[in-house]
């Protein structure tokens, strides 16, 4: 039995607010209560779901051009799709979006892969702090999510090239500049497989404040749910309040907020993996041996350094050079067997922990004058982390960022032709705390049929306060100067240009009195670096009668190369692998027809970029991406919506393939002259995996990321308050890891659902997995791929219900 227990201090906290701010809203409608309740319109989700590209997406460029507009490929899922389909994380936004399938973060969805590599993610146009996996991403309380492939706008300052999500948060006012014409809010409740359990509230309306119009929308949620890993729970308050309002005629406040703690952890998968394990579950059982000579139920940084169980070598070049002979007695486990293991028998212990506080806030100031529009943008983003895994790897970022960014915008027409201009110095000051401890990381020495003991479970550093192997603290501040045209004549040329030029000064002390193997007496190191950069985008489009529009785009992309808690740290300072420029070229083609019930798009891109590891022995890797995406969306009539979108995609890890090999940790599949794998699942082999002619990558293919993915959605609505909906995303098989010793298998996901909307309340029914298919991501594939993998879920259901007021 499972007790369920919400802590509603916040969420009641957020109620006090929002009714206070409800019932002087009486002043902004006069009339009685009868009238009001026959004005109100009731929302009722029909027709497209807001699935067409015709709405203004300013996230992309900042001109307003919608994404049929916009040269640039690019996609936008409303909240009217993610309710209808019950899409509950980023990770299903896959089936909406070509270019965005995944790997695992060690499972949690904290931000898509776009075009192959990690993606960034933006909030009302500014970018956010890192999150790869620091904790996963609320999208509930979003109005729509914009996902833009390729670099942002110069205006947005130094970003990833391979592509990024905006989250537009629900606010009080419309797309049209007006506000809600009364108050609303809806209450929903969702339970599901596994004991989930989300509660939901939401309100708002115009208000007036001394006199002066105003709109306000409050979201909460609450979740307390299990999972279907063992030893995996969620519990997560978020928060989040939106304000407009117009002071005067040209003067307008939009200001907020959102507040967000999880507690919960990763989920590392399947260890000991070998391709017998991922064809038919069969697992090699067996006991490591013990480590923990003093007693205290867990392996100190010392007791496994006073030891042997990394191979008499150590280091092996190839992996190949590994043979039974070279394991160490320590390294061999007992009693040995094999069994066939569950997808929820995972290597995570009880006492594992990912726990994060995230805040957000903003406040923009918008006035208007007869021929500009100046808008300053402050914003704030900071979150506060802590990550623990028994099996040997901890960390934690204490990182904040403030940003201020004034853009000067205006238009006018001439002859034909409309220019519209946008200029924006901004200021970006980061400030980082982080740590993470990673030596003695081993996977394999926990039996997952087994519970975590002291055979497998380190000391961390997080827990002792030292033997850390980078503990970075510093800041960085970025002046930066953009500017942005967009040139659109009567008879159908589009011109948009881009500059952007960002001076960033650098500080990064490392606290070598807390690294490993420290007597407490070193003196910090310090280090301090002033990088610089341009960066440019441009693109030409022409508009044909008949609905088609080809585009091209170019792009060189300055980017800062941070890691998982926004740090950079004293060793990538003094080389330049701190700051790198990315590049892309793309051609596409889109479409609007059938009188605008049809939308289509096309693109062909190649890009490169480098990325942060500090785990690999190569710090910065730097990726070619080539590929094709291809979407669909018709609203065949007022039942019936569809969609389709193909995503071809090639990741070369050119490093690697420059180097001729890729470090990782090496897996029972790579050492093809070991006979038995028992022999090595008690320490940890690392080495190289060679790459070309007689190995199994051949090219450096970036390993996790599917070459081919197709997928499909459609819902029906039977206009008498039901409606059915299904997607499918058929994915090719792919290899776990780098080497490609193991291979995962292709497979379709079906997620099938069934809603019911009466006039003030709907529910929804969703079954995900609906065939039950058995399919796995891979796991940070490049570094842990060949050890790791992660089983992803088996049929299960959501049920939603809402009521609307």
């Amino acid at each position: 039995m499972k007790n369920t227990t919400f802590k509603l201090s916040p969420l009641a906290k957020a109620f006090a607010m929002s009714t206070a701010v409800a019932l002087s809203s009486q002043a902004f409608a006069q009339e009685d209560t009868e009238v009001k309740e026959k004005d109100v319109e009731k929302i009722e989700v029909t027709g497209s779901l807001g699935s067409l590209p015709g709405q203004d997406v300013e996230s992309v460029f900042g001109f307003g051009k919608s994404i049929l507009e916009t040269p640039r490929s690019a996609s936008t899922i409303s909240q009217e799709q993610m309710e209808r389909f019950n899409v509950s994380d980023i990770d299903e936004l896959v089936a909406f979006a070509p270019g965005t399938f995944t790997q695992s973060f060690f499972g949690v969805a904290g931000s898509l892969d776009v075009r192959g590599t990690p993606g960034e993610t933006y909030f009302r146009g500014v970018k956010r702090l890192d999150n790869p996996g620091n904790y996963p991403t609320p999208i509930g309380a979003s109005s729509r999510i914009d996902i833009v492939r390729g670099p942002a706008s110069p205006i947005y300052g130094p970003s990833k090239i391979g592509g990024y999500l905006n989250f537009n948060p629900k606010s009080a006012r419309a797309s049209g500049g007006q506000y809600l014409d009364a108050p609303t809010g809806a209450l929903s409740y969702t339970t599901g497989s596994w004991d989930k359990s989300i509660l939901t509230a939401e309100v708002g309306g115009p208000t007036s404040v001394a006199g002066k119009e105003m709109g306000y929308y409050i979201y909460g949620e609450l979740e307390n749910s299990d999972s279907y890993y063992d030893n995996t729970q969620t519990d997560q308050t978020v928060l989040q309040a939106s304000f407009n309002i117009d002071v005067t005629d040209n003067l307008r406040f939009e200001f907020g907020g959102m507040y967000h703690d999880y507690d919960g952890n990763q989920v590392a998968g399947w260890n000991r993996l070998t391709q017998e394990l991922v064809d038919d579950g069969t697992y090699i059982t067996g006991t490591a041996q013990p480590l923990d000579t003093d007693g205290d139920g867990q392996i100190s940084h010392e007791e496994y350094a006073a030891v042997n169980i990394a191979g008499e070598s150590f280091f092996y070049v190839p992996a190949s050079s590994f043979t039974d002979d070279e394991a160490t007695a320590l390294m061999q486990l007992e009693n040995v067997g094999t069994t066939t293991l569950s997808g929820n028998q995972v290597l995570v212990a009880p006492d594992d922990q990912l726990g994060n506080e995230a805040i957000t806030l903003y406040f923009d100031t918008i006035y208007y004058t007869d021929n500009w529009e100046i808008r300053n943008q402050l914003f704030y983003d900071a979150y506060d982390n802590i990550n623990e895994n028994a099996y040997g790897f901890s960390q934690f970022h204490d990182s904040w960022v403030v940003e201020d960014k004034l853009i000067f915008a205006t238009e006018y027409e001439n002859d034909g032709l409309l220019a519209q201009f946008q200029f924006s110095p901004s200021v970006r000051y980061t400030d980082f705390e982080h740590g993470d401890d990673f030596t003695f990381e081993y996977f394999n020495r926990r039996d997952l049929t087994m519970p975590s003991s002291a055979l497998d479970r380190r000391l961390l550093s997080t827990r002792s306060g030292k033997n850390y192997d980078n503990y970075d603290v510093g800041n960085y501040l970025d002046l930066g100067i953009a500017a942005m045209t967009d040139l659109t004549w009567d008879w159908g040329l589009n011109l948009v240009l881009g500059l952007r030029y960002d001076t960033i000064d650098i500080e990064s002390t490392s606290r070598t009195d807390l690294l490993l193997g420290a007597t407490g007496d070193e003196t910090p190191e310090y280090a301090e670096e002033t990088v610089d950069g341009w960066s440019w985008n441009a693109s030409l489009s022409y508009e044909f009668e008949f609905g088609l529009i080809p585009y091209v785009t170019a792009a060189e992309q300055a980017t800062l190369v941070a890691g998982q808690g926004a740090e950079i740290g004293v060793s990538q300072l003094g080389d330049g692998s701190a700051f790198d420029t990315s590049e892309l070229l793309e051609f596409g083609i889109k479409g609007s027809l059938l009188e605008d019930t049809l939308y289509f798009a096309l693109s062909s891109f190649e890009q490169e970029r480098t990325d942060f590891n500090a785990q690999n022995t190569v710090t910065n890797n730097t990726t070619n991406n080539k590929g094709t995406e291809f979407e669909l969306r018709w609203v065949v009539n007022d039942n019936l919506v569809v969609s389709a979108g193909y995503t071809n995609i090639k990741v070369i890890n050119l490093t690697a393939l420059e180097n001729g090999n890729q470090f990782g940790f090496l897996g029972a599949e790579d050492l093809v002259n070991l006979e038995d794998p028992s022999l090595i699942f008690g320490g940890n082999v690392i080495g190289l995996n060679l790459i070309g002619e007689g190995f199994n990558n051949t090219d450096g293919r970036k390993a996790g990321i599917p070459e081919n993915i197709y997928t499909l959605t459609a819902t029906y609505d039977f206009q008498n308050g039901y409606a059915a909906n299904v997607s499918v995303v058929d994915v090719e098989e792919v290899a776990s890891g780098f080497s490609a010793a193991v291979t995962l298998p292709a497979y379709t996901l079906v997620n099938a659902g069934l809603s019911y909307q009466a006039e003030d309340w709907s529910f929804n029914l969703t079954v995900k997995n609906l065939t039950d298919e058995r399919y796995f991501r891979s796991n940070f594939p490049d570094l842990f791929g060949s050890q790791i993998v992660l089983p992803e879920l088996p049929r299960h259901f959501n049920a939603k219900v809402t009521y609307s007021f």
